[in-house]
């Protein structure tokens, strides 16, 4: 594994050249490395359980947020399970090459749009040490090289999870990257133009900040995740429950996490006392509106303006009372991130109001936020959720980390 001993430029001038070679490779060659990556992390177990067990106790020391070292945290389930994804990827068919769409030009000229790999594809992000080899597997799954850049708070572990990829996979040196130095890397590579040709920050606000003021490189921000679910009027309220627990309680520090609760004014009566209660049973702090004190009683703190705006990453929802669907939707793309977005209801105008009206880059129709991931989507993986609107949005799997190339064939044609 190529790491930071040497200059920023250095290591992504030698990604640059283990990129032309990945570019080439055949899909065999490819899966072939992820299957040996997926073995070597399997019988590396515990050396990286090592390495992780120094990374969650300089947390505990540093005073991480139990979010945070949940994120942290790997244990042999969560290590095997980063295997059978990486697995995963390697049954995915190869996006490289594939035929977008072509034909027959009226001047005689064959053209042929294919995916063709990026190149160099830098990730940042934090404390998730899975994100490591996720990566790692889309990037040379689609014939990239990758920098990767972590976290402090994750170092030991990231380190060790990188050298295995890089060693066991038999590629190129430099298909695998890992920069080890301070915070003035990040602004060495994402101004690496000609040599890294994108950027996917993983990461909250403070990340993208960063970026955003520096970065010369393209990036495409898998960005923070201030997601809604929306009970309507005619919704199943019992479903209704499931789904905002789920989606509240399953794993409150990701990005798919459900923020805010929404509810039909015709459906509060009925729904908000049981729903507040089971989320309370469930360690739910929950910030109210004032319609919503009314209706459930006191015992709840107010919701304040700056609620709506906040992805907690925590066992914190807020809760609100609108009195229709398009008052759900305007509130939605007022507060939300353009993440992931959910409606609960048997009214199909109401579904396609809102699957129409909000812009995110997931909406859901009965059912939780939660499902959305690359993994979930039948993807492999994920390097993050994108929600700006460019070629990536939502999951960025194998196809997002391609470009085109048009083929054109001809027979002595001249213009």
């Amino acid at each position: 594994m190529a790491v930071a001993t040497r200059s920023v430029t250095e290591l992504c001038q030698i990604a640059k050249r283990a990129s032309r070679t990945l570019a080439t490779l055949d899909r065999g060659a490819k899966d072939a490395a992820l299957h040996a990556i997926a073995d070597a992390l399997e019988a590396r177990t515990p050396e990286i359980l090592e390495a992780n067990a120094r990374d969650m106790e300089a947390g505990r020391e540093n005073g991480l947020s139990p979010a945070l070292m949940d994120r942290l945290r790997l244990d042999e389930a969560r290590v095997a399970a980063i295997a059978g994804q990486v697995r995963d990827v390697a049954a995915l068919p190869g996006p490289v090459g594939e035929v977008l769409d072509g034909g027959r030009l009226a001047n005689g000229l064959a053209i042929r749009r294919i995916r063709t790999p990026l190149g160099v594809v830098g990730v940042v992000y934090e404390a998730r040490p899975n994100v490591t080899i996720d990566a790692t597997a889309l990037c040379l799954k689609s014939g990239n090289a990758i920098v990767l850049r972590g976290s402090s708070s994750a170092a030991h572990s990231n380190a060790v999870l990188a050298a295995i990829a890089q060693e066991a996979s038999g590629l190129p040196e430099g298909s695998v990257t890992l920069l080890t130095g301070g915070r003035e890397e990040l602004a060495e590579l994402a101004t690496q133009n000609g040599l890294v040709d994108l950027i996917i920050p993983r990461g909250g606000d403070g990340l993208k900040k960063a970026l955003e003021g520096v970065a010369t490189v393209p990036v495409i921000y898998a960005a923070a995740g201030n997601c809604h679910v929306y009970v309507d009027a005619t919704a199943d309220l019992d479903a209704a429950r499931r789904i905002i627990v789920n989606a509240k309680t399953q794993r409150p520090g990701v990005c798919n996490a459900a923020e805010t609760l929404l509810v039909h004014v015709d459906a509060a009566k009925d729904f908000l006392p049981g729903a507040l209660d089971e989320l309370r049973n469930a360690g739910v702090e929950l910030r109210v509106d004032a319609r919503t004190k009314t209706l459930a009683g006191d015992g709840f703190a107010d919701a304040t303006d700056e609620d709506w705006d906040t992805e907690y990453l925590a066992l914190i929802l807020s809760v609100k009372i609108v009195d229709s669907v398009a008052e759900a939707i305007e509130h939605v793309n007022e507060h939300g991130s353009g993440h992931s977005e959910a409606i609960v209801t048997r009214d199909v105008a109401a579904a396609r109001a809102f699957q129409t009206g909000v812009d995110a880059a997931c909406v859901y129709v009965n059912a939780s936020t939660r499902f959305t991931d690359g993994g979930e989507f039948g993807m492999g993986a994920e390097i993050g959720n994108s929600t700006q609107k460019l070629h990536a949005r939502g999951p960025i799997g194998l196809r997002e980390l391609c470009t085109v190339k048009y083929l054109v064939e001809g027979d002595g044609h001249t213009r």
